[in-house]
């Protein structure tokens, strides 16, 4: 379990294809404190630690998650959210994250305040996922509070902190991002329809 709080920004250093399966290299601040087997969250996708090398470790995403998430449009230089598991014995600052990523959006506008950023996404709402007015979000395994909900988009307020320290600093309108739907409002809407 996560709770969306990015401790690091990591960069895609290589990648290899193997077979349907993408092996990614990345460096990062805490890439040599991991171990073999440890999961962590990349652009909110739970992936296991495979290999660490130097100030690298490597994880491997197979089709089914490339299939569902924007991992595939990965390339070297790329910068990815990083989250390590939450503690049992720490805060859960952001919200209940799983690291299961229900589907992809479009970012489709970005507008800069004085001194913050709004960023807009649209999203396949046929695929039964809703967001909620302040209710929490997760983008590419940040936690947010969802603004201006409609059917099918929503907007997220961003801090000039979580700008600089996550890869929302290289979003751009037309990018893909990875969303996770607050498990609390899965469920209660999977009540409502039985």
């Amino acid at each position: 379990m996560f709770t969306g709080i990015i401790e690091t920004l990591g960069k895609v250093v290589d990648l290899q294809k193997d077979k349907g399966n993408l092996h990614i290299k990345i460096s990062s601040a805490f890439s040599s404190e991991l171990k073999i087997d440890q999961s962590v969250a990349h652009n909110g996708v739970c992936l296991t630690v495979v290999a660490i090398q130097d100030d690298c470790h490597t994880v491997t995403a197979v089709e089914e998650t490339l299939a569902k998430t924007n991992l595939s449009r990965l390339k070297a230089g790329s910068l990815v959210n990083l989250e390590r598991c939450m503690q049992m014995n720490g805060r859960l600052d952001g919200h209940i994250v799983q690291g299961h990523v229900d589907q992809v959006a479009t970012c489709t506008h970005v507008s800069e305040l004085e001194g913050s950023w709004v960023y807009t996404f649209r999203y396949d709402a046929k695929l039964g996922n809703v967001t909620v007015e302040k209710g929490s979000i997760c983008v590419n395994g940040v936690s947010l509070t969802v603004v201006n909900s409609q059917e099918g988009s929503f907007s997220v307020a961003i801090i000039p902190y979580t700008h600089e320290h996550t890869n929302f600093c290289a979003l751009k309108a037309g990018d893909l991002v990875n969303l996770e739907f607050d498990i609390i409002g899965k469920y209660v809407a999977r009540l409502l329809k039985v």
